[in-house]
């Protein structure tokens, strides 16, 4: 198994990318820290898991909170007395709005959620992965951080601090033998989709998606999963600071 005797920590892993991520990782040999502001969501992950025999915990979490953050560290180390990996990939979108009518209050949230959630993260992860001698970071970018389209100016914006914010942790721990990488995923055909577009123009909002990308299909959470396996395990042991990106060719 890849990721044998690993200890996982995945935030937003109640669902989509982050539940498919911990339960592949856990079939993989890792034991899991499931973190998710949505306690349901986040139980019925370690449910899931649990249920095919192998171990993990919920922890309660909001990502951008640093005393959450902490606590979602601390509790995967007294549970599992290390932590090999952390995986940021708690995120959120954004409807398509024009950049001069975007609330403030909005821009803050997704900044709040999808880069200082991330820092949190790395914050409270780091000191245990240095004293332990190495460990693996992975973020959850998108190609709109590489490819922006009009309308999703806060989330691009987000999405591409995310990318720089990676790149430069992973020169800073290379010498402590931490990689860090990020996902840069095209639209994933998850619950995120239908929080962001109205109903009533879901299926063309897809269609213009799907006109979007070479291969022809949404990302499903299993794409991002098993990009995030890679990154996680040994075989990209020489790899950090790569965007990777998971998009069917939409980036091109």
């Amino acid at each position: 198994m890849k990721l044998s005797n690993k200890v996982a920590l995945i935030t937003g892993s109640g669902s989509g990318i982050g539940r498919a991520s911990a339960l592949l990782f856990s079939q993989e040999g890792a034991r899991v820290c499931v973190a998710d502001i949505d306690k349901k969501g986040g139980e019925e992950t370690v449910d899931l898991i649990k249920r095919k025999r192998s171990d993990a915990i919920f922890v309660h979490t909001d990502i951008t909170k640093a005393s959450d953050a902490e606590r979602m560290v601390k509790n995967t180390l007294d549970q599992y007395g290390k932590l090999d990996i952390l995986f940021n990939n708690a995120g959120i979108g954004m409807p398509f709005i024009p950049i001069e009518e975007i609330e403030e209050s909005l821009w803050q949230k997704i900044m709040d959620i999808n880069v200082k959630g991330i820092f949190l993260g790395c914050k409270y992860a780091i000191p245990a992965m240095k004293r332990q001698g190495g460990g693996v970071i992975i973020n959850t970018a998108s190609i709109s951080g590489v490819r922006p389209r009009p309308g999703l100016g806060a989330y691009s914006a987000s999405k591409g601090a995310a990318i720089l914010l990676t790149k430069a942790l992973a020169i800073e721990l290379a010498s402590f033998k931490i990689r860090v990488n990020c996902i840069n995923p095209v639209v994933v055909e998850t619950p995120f989709i239908e929080k962001n577009i109205d109903r009533s123009q879901l299926e063309e909002a897809k269609k213009t998606m799907l006109s979007t990308i070479p291969l022809g299909r949404l990302c499903q959470p299993e794409d991002i999963a098993q990009a995030a396996l890679y990154l996680a395990s040994d075989e990209s042991s020489m790899v950090t600071g790569l965007a990777l990106d998971v998009d069917g060719g939409r980036g091109i």
